[in-house]
């Protein structure tokens, strides 16, 4: 896995969450028990757990689960969320990101392997809340082709199992890019609230 600029996902992702009007934060998302609050706190969570990731700055935010509790939001989200994106791609832009062993989530990984969960996690969770919220959504080439390459190798590892991803949903080779990827995930891409 070469390096990605994961700065235009998170911007993506930043401007979805912007437009979330305070009745959408009770919503259903395509993740399973999660409403558009505990989809935001997730992003929130995992955008400081990779940054630290990729800083090695291993702690108490790199080794939680992201099962152990259901996320949720703080008052100040709307301006702490834009911010611990940007601090997550500035971390990643940085080459020492990529390379050694890290950890997120409580998973040893190699560096390279993190910045790709990053960028599936940027991409897929993007899609989770445009689709929650109704929003028109176009994720980064670039991170896309990262969180599909990503899922394309999980699913062919016979351990996989149903996490942290559900079965994959079965798509049509035709389908887009963003669709196969979706269905990587686990997730149905033509899910609706």
């Amino acid at each position: 896995m070469s390096m990605v600029d994961l700065g235009p996902q998170a911007r993506i992702v930043a401007r979805l969450a912007e437009s979330v009007a305070d009745e959408r934060l009770t919503a259903a998302t395509p993740c399973p028990d999660l409403a558009v609050r505990n989809l935001l706190g997730h992003i929130l969570h995992l955008s400081v757990a990779f940054r630290d990731a990729a800083r090695k700055d291993l702690g108490a935010t790199t080794d939680t689960r992201p099962d152990a509790a259901v996320p949720d939001i703080g008052p100040g989200w709307c301006e702490d969320l834009p911010k611990a994106l940007d601090d997550l791609a500035d971390a990643w832009r940085d080459p020492a990101a990529w390379t050694g062993a890290t950890r997120a989530g409580g998973v040893d990984l190699p560096g390279a392997v993190a910045g790709a969960v990053a960028a599936e996690e940027l991409v897929v969770h993007g899609w989770d809340l445009a689709r929650a919220t109704g929003q028109p959504y176009e994720p980064d080439p670039a991170a896309l082709e990262a969180a599909h390459g990503f899922l394309a190798a999980a699913a062919d590892d016979p351990s996989r199992g149903d996490a942290p991803f559900g079965p994959v949903v079965s798509v049509p080779p035709t389908a887009s890019l963003l669709d196969r990827t979706i269905g990587l995930s686990g997730r149905d891409p033509g899910w609706r609230p």
